[in-house]
């Protein structure tokens, strides 16, 4: 049994009723039925719900299955929005042979994900702010300090671009034109307090600028002086690159 946030996810021997697929038997009939059986049972009340291999009863392979289901649950459990009311998921395997694949690849899939891969590497989003004589940078609140480009972490269910126009509002009062991927700088020294792996933009700044609850002060650095100004993170690299690439 392993918990998955507040769901106990448990895999047994066993027949569970039939999960419907559908006539075309591939992984998104799948994955649609896993989601739409265990969307059923929480629309139900239901604290338990008791899932056999899905899709394998016509032909799918019992790896692939694994997967998908475990898939499902780590959406289900991460979705806050779907509420608490069910506690434990039981998928039901009807041989020794099926178990066995099951326990493998569910148990390491979703160790994997809550374990390995939750200490990072973490997306967060930059921003280079064009005004007409220079670039918007902002001085840190939070260690690392120092002066840098606008920008954060992306939160789960956000789009780059919708992380990249939420920071810049925040950290400055601005909106965004023109909105351009420019870069992705993924060294994992770049940050010195974990691997974060950040996506930078190019945009014209469109309001008056301000110092958000983020920022210490926020200053319009001229384009001949970029280089000559200390950043947090990497950013001496992102800005000369970014110099270069606008031939100047």
């Amino acid at each position: 049994m392993l918990m998955v946030r507040h769901i106990k996810v448990a895999i047994i021997q066993g027949r569970a009723p039939a999960v419907v697929v559908g006539n075309v038997v591939d992984e998104h009939t799948v994955r649609a039925a896993c989601g739409r059986a265990i969307g059923q049972a929480m629309a139900a009340g239901f604290s338990v719900v008791v899932l056999p291999p899905v899709g394998c009863d016509a032909g799918f392979p019992l790896i692939a299955s694994a997967k998908i289901m475990s898939q499902e649950v780590l959406r289900v459990a991460r979705d806050a929005r779907l509420g608490d009311a069910l506690r434990e998921i039981v998928i039901s395997l009807p041989s020794e042979e099926s178990f066995q694949i099951f326990e493998k690849q569910v148990f390491g899939y979703l160790r994997h994900i809550m374990e390995d891969l939750a200490w990072g590497p973490y997306i967060t989003t930059d921003i280079i702010i064009e005004m007409e004589d220079g670039i918007i940078l902002i001085e840190r609140t939070n260690p690392p300090f120092g002066w840098a480009l606008p920008g954060g972490f992306v939160d789960r269910g956000e789009s780059l671009e919708d992380a990249a126009r939420r920071e810049a509002k925040e950290e400055t009062g601005m909106d965004l034109q023109d909105l351009k991927q420019f870069h992705t700088y993924s060294d994992p020294t770049r940050d010195p307090r974990f691997h974060t792996v950040t996506t930078v933009f190019t945009a014209r700044g469109i309001g008056t600028p301000q110092a958000g609850d983020d920022a210490q002060a926020l200053r319009i650095i001229p384009f001949a002086a970029l280089r000559a100004t200390h950043y947090a993170f990497d950013h001496n690299k992102v800005i000369d690159e970014y110099l270069k690439a606008r031939g100047r």
